[in-house]
Formats: structure tokens, sequence, C-alpha cells
């Protein structure tokens, strides 16, 4: 396994479409170091989630799983481990909340997203199985960030605000502007 280099805004591979995972790709070797090494470069970075294109891989996959962090998400819960290869999200919402994001490939930042908390995802896991589930609440709003990513989509482009925006010393994940 290996801890692979993060891509940040600003590498056009972090704005270009991510092609589909195939059945026949999920059985290679190559493919499933590419999952391990999706998990110790999340976990290395402290991260809640990773979709292959922030490392280079122009792939539908994403790895997601975290543990409460009161440090980076006060009173988020625990997001389970998890492959999601070849994600449809449905928003089952309007957008009528929003949350302080942050990304591994914007480091050290955070703006303020309103994105649907409810939403319904079809995905195929690590084995190709067919997967659906209603998904809301912080998870819910993992998902559609990490798949984003594989849409070309960074989390600064759904700013509400330019306002909302700034580097994680001087604004709280709650929004206020720290003195």
């Amino acid at each position: 396994m290996a801890v692979r280099k993060i891509l940040r805004m600003g590498n056009p591979l972090l704005r270009k479409l991510s092609e589909d995972v195939t059945e026949d790709e999920i059985h290679t070797k190559d493919f499933k170091k590419l999952i391990r090494d999706m998990f110790e470069t999340m976990d290395s970075a402290d991260g809640v989630g990773l979709a292959a294109p922030q490392i280079g891989v122009l792939k539908k996959l994403v790895v997601v799983g975290s543990s409460p962090d009161p440090k980076r998400y006060e009173g988020a819960p625990e997001v389970p481990k998890q492959v999601i290869l070849n994600p449809i999200i449905t928003p089952l919402e309007d957008p009528k909340e929003g949350y302080w994001e942050g990304c591994l490939s914007v480091p050290g930042m955070r703006g303020y997203i309103e994105r649907p908390y409810s939403i319904r995802m079809q995905w195929r896991d690590e084995s190709f199985r067919t997967k659906e589930e209603v998904i809301q609440g912080f998870r819910a709003i993992v998902m559609q960030h990490e798949c984003d990513h594989l849409f070309g989509i960074l989390y600064v482009d759904r700013l509400k605000s330019s306002k909302m925006f700034g580097f994680n010393e001087d604004v709280d994940t709650e929004g206020k502007l720290l003195d």
C-alpha cells in the first residue's frame, strides 16, 4: 500500500469528467491496490472521503469512512468505511440548510455550501454488486461532496457566497468569524 499525492485545486485533472469503472477492472491487482492506496491516503490526510480524481485517477471511484472527530466536524456521526463505484445521486429535497465543508484538495480552507440533506444513491460496491440507499444528514453531505469530484466539481464551485469562504484558522465550523 502507498500514500498517494493528493492533487490540489488548480490541477486541471480535478476539473475533468471521470469514466465508469467496469466489472472487468475490479478483479485486477492494480484496481485492488488502488482501493487500498485510496483508503491509506484518506486516513493519512485525516479525511472523511477521497475520490479517485483527487489522486489523478479519472475513474468513478470514491472511498469514505471516518470516526467522529470533534476537531474537524463537531457533532458529526461516524461514516462507515465504504467503496463506491459509478454512483448516481438523486436529491430527495431542495437544499434547506448549509454546512461548512472542507476538502483535501483545498487544504486549510472551508466554505459554506447548501446541499440536500436527503438523497437516494445508487452505486456498485467493490464486488460490483448494485446497491441503493436513502442517505441523510452528514453522510449525505459527504457522499455529494465526494461524488462531485467525479464530475470535475469542487466544493468552491457551490459556495453560497464568496464571503462565506476562508481559512480554517479564521472561520470556525459554525461559520463565525474568529476574532
